[in-house]
């Protein structure tokens, strides 16, 4: 009996790696970029006076991505938002290996579809092949139950590649099925 493989990361190994090392005319499959991690960021501003705010944040979170989430503290003092350093200000998890490509694949298939008037979404990277995505509300991901809501809270979904630029990075995450407006590249 194997080892369980899930189907992004065999799409990766066996459709996306020739792909683009064929696109980009690379030498060695090593030299094609792969994606290292997912990063999930909640930033809650209300945290500040409301602390069950940050403690739901970190279960959807969790709920969400199928790991458990961390809290995250301010770094310093800002009187113009009431913040202290060491407050509760957020909730984050990071994705890698076999649950990296699960969440990729759940967000592609389901979640993204769910969105509200979705036509697709921006094509801005960093610069270094990274990409970030902003979502606006929370129930688009299924296991989110729309009864223990609380609020709905935006976050950000970080692609890291080891992509050295954008068009490197545009084309691994498009090969993976995310669904950019543009088709300039």
């Amino acid at each position: 009996m194997g080892e369980f493989t899930p189907t992004m990361k065999k799409e990766y190994l066996d459709r996306i790696t020739p792909a683009l090392k064929e696109k980009f005319g690379y030498k060695s499959a090593m030299q094609v970029p792969s994606l290292q991690k997912i990063v999930l960021n909640q930033g809650i501003g209300d945290g500040v006076s409301d602390k069950r705010l940050i403690e739901n944040s970190v279960k959807e979170l969790t709920t969400i991505a199928g790991q458990k989430a961390v809290t995250c503290y301010s770094k310093k003092d800002i009187s113009n938002f009431k913040l202290r350093k060491g407050m509760p200000i957020g909730a984050m998890v990071t994705l890698r290996g076999n649950q990296m490509y699960e969440f990729l694949e759940r967000l592609v298939a389901v979640a993204l579809p769910r969105m509200r008037d979705f036509r697709g979404i921006k094509d801005k990277f960093d610069g270094r092949g990274n990409y970030t995505l902003g979502i606006k509300e929370q129930i688009i991901f299924p296991e989110i139950e729309m009864d223990k809501i609380d609020k709905l809270i935006g976050m950000d979904i970080t692609f890291v590649t080891s992509a050295d630029s954008n068009d490197e990075g545009y084309a691994l995450l498009k090969e993976f099925g995310l669904p950019f407006k543009t088709e300039n590249k």
